[in-house]
């Protein structure tokens, strides 16, 4: 075997195979044999269509079929033996049958970068202060009272803000009707955020039976696809108002709430609880983004190009994914692919360049994914999904899909070490205005 190794680039090689006369041969004789003895034809008994028949007639799947496996067999002791480290699969190009009995083909492959590991133990981050504050429960009180309140029609009177109305709607965009944003008998919960606070706002002063048009402009990175950058007509029409009559806060408003809750204090100890579970998980994820950020702050270097494609390909199918829940695709969500792509090529290298920088800690550091790691993840889904562990282990027999798991286990054991040699620094604590924002954009 003949190799030829150029360098395209920094991080991309062209490597030329060729393979002797003699292997090459013998296997498109065995093809052609296989062939012949199988091939049944017009004018010939089985097994004795003569060769060159067989040849004219089968020559380009032939050579199709071994060409493809002359590759398979090839490619890796190719690049053992040249001691080229791919990082992503190869594109081939140029299958030939040379007139000389060879064959050659090209391997157009990206190779790991190389950079110097710069400062990643000791960087100061930033870390979120951990206590909940009081005002933060009270608001989820108040959350409860107005759950929990029973609803009376009001008639006379304009909308207001904690009013549950019941609308008919339709939007126009450019004069068109948008067949996505239609509703009929539509239940909102005017001031509660969950759908857009301007489309909210419109509303306050309407009263049951009023036919308004209200124009909504909708930001470039609002959450819905099918309204993010365009300027919507809505007809409304409002059917119905009703007003919330709050319940008292007591003992007996927490026993309502849940029959476990003996006091309204208890009910409050409850809620804080769960509010700082919520609060340290945020807190953990966010200091792994502050991490990751300071490391990619730190390490500038170019990063193989066909990688950040497909991590901008698996970006569009989450994309595409997330749509199909809400029965939309991209076009009839108005998204263009390429201009999605465009968007998101600068997040996709920044992952790749981050997972290259990890790696780089890994090998450092000597950090790897053992059995016990593995066990200890087989564990927590099994208890996440209730399954048994060998039965999370049985999906996992692919080679296809263990390898993803075991470098999301290896990330995890990185990311660990480096919260570990880490020094924080505590940003100012929440208060409640801006927990309260924090909970409206979560339901936009």
């Amino acid at each position: 075997m003949d190799v030829v190794v150029e360098d395209v680039s920094a991080l991309t090689k062209k490597i030329t195979i060729t393979l002797p006369k003699e292997g090459v041969q013998k296997k498109l004789e065995k093809a052609y044999g296989k062939l012949q003895r199988e091939t049944k034809m017009k004018g010939f008994r089985r097994g004795k269509v003569p060769r060159k028949v067989i040849i004219r007639h089968y020559q380009g799947q032939v050579e199709a079929e071994v060409g493809e496996k002359l590759v398979q067999d090839s490619y890796f002791d190719a690049i053992e033996q040249e001691k080229v480290d791919p990082v992503v699969h190869p594109d081939i190009a140029d299958p030939k049958f040379n007139e000389d009995g060879t064959f050659t083909y090209v391997a157009n492959i990206d190779v790991r970068p190389e950079f110097e590991l710069g400062e990643y133990k000791g960087i100061e981050v930033e870390k979120s202060s951990g206590e909940i504050s009081e005002a933060a429960v009270e608001i989820e009180i108040e959350e409860l009272r107005r759950d929990m309140a029973p609803l009376r029609s009001v008639k006379g009177r304009g909308i207001e803000n904690g009013d549950v109305i019941v609308v008919d709607f339709e939007g126009f965009h450019n004069g068109k009707a948008m067949k996505e944003v239609k509703n009929e008998n539509y239940s909102v919960d005017v001031g509660a955020g969950k759908l857009s606070p301007e489309f909210e706002e419109k509303l306050v002063g309407m009263k049951q039976g009023e036919d308004a048009n209200h124009e909504v402009d909708f930001p470039a990175e609002y959450v819905n696809p099918v309204l993010a950058g365009k300027k919507v007509e809505f007809r409304v029409q409002v059917k119905e108002v009703k007003e919330r009559v709050l319940p008292e806060l007591n003992d007996e408003f927490a026993k309502d709430v849940d029959e476990k809750h003996t006091s309204l204090d208890g009910l409050r100890n409850v809620i804080r609880e769960r509010l700082q579970k919520e609060k340290d998980e945020q807190a953990e994820g966010d200091l792994t983004d502050r991490i990751m950020l300071k490391l990619l702050e730190g390490h500038e270097f170019e990063v193989p190009e066909r990688l950040v494609r497909f991590e901008v390909e698996e970006m569009i199918k989450n994309t595409e994914k997330s749509l199909e829940q809400q029965g939309l695709n991209l076009e009839s969500a108005g998204i263009n692919r390429d201009e999605l792509a465009e968007r998101s090529k600068e997040t996709a290298e920044k992952r790749v360049r981050g997972d290259f920088i990890l790696k780089k800690i890994a090998d450092a550091e000597d950090i790897k994914v053992n059995d016990e790691d593995l066990d200890r993840a087989f564990k927590r889904i099994g208890d996440q999904y209730n399954m048994p562990i060998a039965q999370v282990k049985e999906f996992f027999q692919s080679r296809d899909d263990l390898l993803p798991f075991m470098n999301e286990i290896l990330n995890e054991k990185i990311l660990t070490f480096l919260r570990d040699n880490t020094t924080f620094v505590d940003a100012a604590p929440d208060d409640a205005k801006e927990k309260k924002e924090e909970k409206e954009e979560s339901t936009d």
